[in-house]
Parts: C-alpha cells; structure tokens; sequence
C-alpha cells in the first residue's frame, strides 16, 4: 500500500507541476495573440485517452506520462512539426512575433514554476508555520559519523560557524558545507575553537551518508521483547548512565561501550523515576554479536525543542518571497555540485523511479505540498538552462538573434531541437538507470 501511495503522490504532483509549466507558455501566447495548436497533459503518440477540440486548441490527455507539450503555431518544439514550417509564416504564429514577446513566451513555463512553488510556500507557511531544529538549541553538540571524524569532527562538538557566517537552521547545515570547496567549519570543542576543513573527499561522502546528528543522552523510549535490555530488567524511561563502572552522559558514548563489549554480558547502571524519587540500578546486560541491548532510544525531540514561527496570511507572503529565493539558490548550488572534481554527483542522479520514492508512504500534506514545491524549482531551474529542447535552449537562440541581429535558420533549430532531445533522452535514461541500480544492487 505504501508503494501505491507514494506513485499516487509523484503522479499528483508530477501531473501539477506539467500542467502548470505549460499553461505559462500557454497563457502568454495567447495574451500576445499566438495561435496555440495542442496543450496537453502527457504525451499522446498514435492516440489521446482525452481529447476536447476548442475553438483554436485542442486540450488533452496522453498515455505516455513522461511529461507534456504545449504546440505554438510557428515554433521549432518536441513535436518537430516541419510540414508548418514548410508554410510562408502567418500573423498568429509565433515565428512572426518579435524577439521579446517570443522570450515572454518561452519563459512564462519558467515563471509559472516559480509562481506555483511561492503560492504553495505561502500557502504551507499559514497553515503550517515554518519548523526546524535551532541550532542554538542543540545543547549537548553534535555526533559524527565516521567519515567526519576521520576528518577532524568529534563527537560533542558544537557548530559554531560555516565559512564564517552563522547557520541557525540544521537543515541547511550539509549545503552550506558543500556550497564551496575546502569549506571551513568553526566548532566550539569543549569550550575551546577549532576549526575543521571539509576536503573534496569528505564533500563526495556527504552526498551519500549523514556528516552529523544532534548529540542526546541515552534514555528509553522501547525495548525488544527478546533483547538483552528487556531480560535484564531495563525499563521504558530508564536513563543509562555508565556501563562496566564507567560513567558516561550520551548515547553515543553507551553505542561505542556496547560494540567494544559485544557478545558479553556487562554491567549497566541506570537512574528510574519511581513516583517522582530517582533510583540508582546497576543491572547484567546481555550485549548481543551485532553490538546492541535491543531497546530503541527517546528521539532527539525530547531534549532539543522545535522551533517553530506561525504567520497569519499576510506575513506569510513576505517571507514565502524568502523562501523561494533561498529555495532556489540551494538548488542551483546543488546542482553545480554535478560538475565539481571529486564529487562524482552524476551517480547520485536520480530519475522519475528515484523521485517517486522519495515521497512518504503515508499522507502527509505538509511533506506533499514542500516536495511539491521544491520539485517545481527543481523543473525551473532544470528548464532554464541553455541546452536546445529545453526553454534555455529557445533563451539562448533568442539572445543570440537579438545581439547579431540575425535570426537562426529553421533547419539549424530543427537540428538543434533534435540534438537537445536526444541529450535530454540520454539523461532521463542515465537516470533510471541508476534508480534500477539502487533497488536491485545495492549492497
């Protein structure tokens, strides 16, 4: 069921974003008086499973669901229609208009993606408010993993800065690392500052396992009916506090005591609650081969507080403007990331089967709308690049016009269009490939 309702929610919002991107090319053409020939969700070779004939367009629905087109009488595009372009051009069509209504036109998908991401940010921002962990309020540091620790990163370390400025928001912590290389992040290391350099091979590690985690003590939130924990006596609640004599204040610090001790049995100390008055127990632990009690520790949010800013309608709009445009910049800095030495982002690359699974099984508007939303950036910011079949393709041809003043013949955009399709194909396929890789070779 919940692959069912993850493909539900990627059809959605795939579906959405389409439709939306297209009737921004749509509604300029028509507002400059364009003739538009087929808008249509999906694409429809051979037959339609919808089709509605206007007055001047037909409107419809295809079978093939790897995206939609939005045919403008007179434009070089994905349907590489030639026989019109046979035809002395005509009053209504688009190769007739002038290089800046043509540029409006083209970018109107682009805008409209951005529109569309700012009106859902506005509207998560009113019912939802904005939520996320301060990194202030991280008390007790950070824990690393393995990767950052081999870096110079230990664990209790407090984030003071990155590339000497202030990130408030942990989410944002990984990004800021990579936004350039050689990254210097300030720790305050018990007290003291020091600083730590995130190498290119840090950098590449970050793209495929979590650098760091809020640091917490270590207290029971469930146990295993058939771990150690739970023959021993160990109780929900319970806060571990040494282990074999030693005394020891975070869960990670207890991990690394198990793993050091596994298959033995040793000595856990542990304070309860017992109506209000805590009681000291030290209780045999059977630690199991893998290096583990068998209890699941309280989440990180009972010790560190979510922040959370609400906003009536109105403040909402000022600072879904924010949003987006802070949105967008980390986009594109990721995106840059591909082409960075080291970082071997290309295998990273996901297609539609690694989209689709990167919504929740189970239904969450507020995650729903935010994927939504930053998938519309992502279409944006993907379209407005200068490859030809793209609208950075058309951009770039019209920046071209208007500089040497000459327009370029309809064979080269055709062959153009025809090369970009074939570069756009060849991604899309480099991409499933590495979804199908991921599900069926991973190790």
């Amino acid at each position: 069921m919940g692959i069912v309702i993850k493909i539900l929610q990627f059809l959605m919002s795939f579906s959405l974003l389409i439709l939306i991107h297209e009737f921004g090319h749509f509604i300029a053409a028509r507002i400059f008086k364009i003739r538009v020939e087929k808008f249509y969700l999906f694409f429809n070779p051979w037959f339609s499973l919808v089709r509605i004939r206007g007055k001047q367009t037909e409107f419809g629905i295809g079978w093939v669901p790897l995206g939609g087109y939005c045919k403008i009488a007179g434009m070089i595009d994905e349907s590489m229609d030639k026989e019109q372009l046979k035809q002395p051009p005509q009053p209504d069509e688009y190769r007739s208009r002038p290089a800046g209504q043509r540029l409006l036109v083209i970018s109107g998908g682009v805008i409209m993606n951005i529109v569309l991401a700012f009106c859902i940010y506005t509207g998560i921002n009113y019912v939802w408010g904005e939520h996320y962990t301060a990194n202030s309020d991280v008390r007790y540091g950070y824990v690393f993993s393995e990767t950052g620790r081999a870096a110079g990163f230990q664990n209790g370390d407090k984030i003071v800065n990155i590339n000497g400025r202030q990130i408030e928001n942990t989410r944002r912590f990984p990004l800021k690392m990579l936004a350039r290389r050689n990254a210097v992040v300030e720790v305050d290391r018990g007290g003291q500052r020091t600083s730590v350099t995130i190498s290119d091979d840090l950098a590449a590690q970050m793209l495929t396992e979590p650098l760091l985690s809020p640091r917490i003590p270590f207290v029971v939130d469930s146990l295993m009916s058939d771990g150690g924990a739970a023959a021993a006596g160990i109780l929900s609640g319970d806060s571990l506090v040494a282990v074999g004599g030693t005394a020891m204040d975070f869960a990670d610090q207890f991990q690394d005591a198990f793993q050091a001790n596994k298959g033995q049995t040793v000595d856990v100390t542990l304070v309860r609650d017992s109506a209000g008055v805590d009681i000291e127990k030290t209780l045999p632990v059977a630690i199991s081969a893998s290096g583990t009690i068998g209890v699941f520790l309280s989440p990180s949010e009972r010790f560190i507080p979510e922040t959370v800013i609400t906003y009536n309608f109105w403040q909402a709009i000022p600072a879904s403007f924010k949003r987006t445009g802070t949105e967008v910049a980390d986009y594109w800095t990721q995106f840059k990331l591909m082409f960075r030495p080291h970082m071997h982002a290309g295998k990273h690359l996901g297609g539609p089967i690694g989209i689709a699974n990167m919504y929740r099984p189970y239904w969450d508007f507020e995650a729903f709308w935010s994927f939504t939303a930053f998938l519309s950036i992502v279409l944006a910011v993907m379209n407005i690049l200068p490859i030809p079949g793209l609208d950075g393709g058309h951009i770039m041809f019209l920046a071209v016009e208007v500089v040497t003043r000459r327009k370029p013949s309809d064979k080269f955009l055709e062959r153009a269009q025809m090369v970009g399709m074939i570069l756009i194909l060849a991604l899309i396929l480099f991409a499933t490939s590495n979804d199908i890789q991921r599900i069926f070779f991973r190790h």
